[in-house]
């Protein structure tokens, strides 16, 4: 299945080509990593905008350079329509790799859960019973160092209290 080489702009020519002998198909790695590497884009491209918007100062009485207004303005222009052009780039991407990948038996899990969701049983195969004590003999210790924790922050917390008392009455 011949696939098409996807628009890279703002890439270099050298690495605009996959490698040797993967010009009859593009695989989905192949994909993912360009997708990647076009979200960093996205992200750097962001900020630079936030960067712009933030040196920008606001016309509160003063006035200001109309050519400086307008550099800034034709250069967030510029950045929100790459912008623009790179998350079309991106949803090409994801639809190309989805498409390349509907043929698999099972579909990806989501990764991140929603806030809120509660995460679906995960199923455990058995264990021996040697990792099964280990388990236990871990799960022990975490909460004999978690009540540690629990006494010493209580005992920070009483002391910070006291010398904020001590702090209060000196005044």
């Amino acid at each position: 299945m011949a696939a098409p080489l996807p628009q890279l702009a703002g890439l270099p020519p050298q690495q605009q080509q996959p490698p040797p002998g993967a010009l009859r198909e593009i695989s989905p790695v192949f994909l993912c990593r360009i997708g990647q590497e076009t979200v960093q884009d996205i992200v750097t491209r962001t900020m630079e905008i936030f960067q712009i918007t933030r040196a920008t100062q606001l016309p509160n009485g003063v006035t200001q350079s109309h050519a400086v207004y307008q550099d800034r303005f034709g250069k967030l222009q510029e950045h929100l329509r790459q912008l623009a052009l790179l998350f079309r780039k991106l949803r090409l991407l994801y639809e190309r790799c989805v498409e390349m990948t509907s043929d698999l038996q099972e579909a990806p899990a989501e990764l991140v859960p929603y806030v809120g969701e509660e995460p679906g049983p995960v199923r455990a195969e058995p264990c021996s019973p040697p990792v099964v004590q280990e388990r236990q003999e871990v799960l022990e210790k975490v909460r004999q160092k978690n009540q540690e924790m629990k006494v010493l922050m209580d005992q920070m917390r009483n002391l910070l209290w006291d010398v904020n008392a001590m702090l209060t009455l000196r005044k």
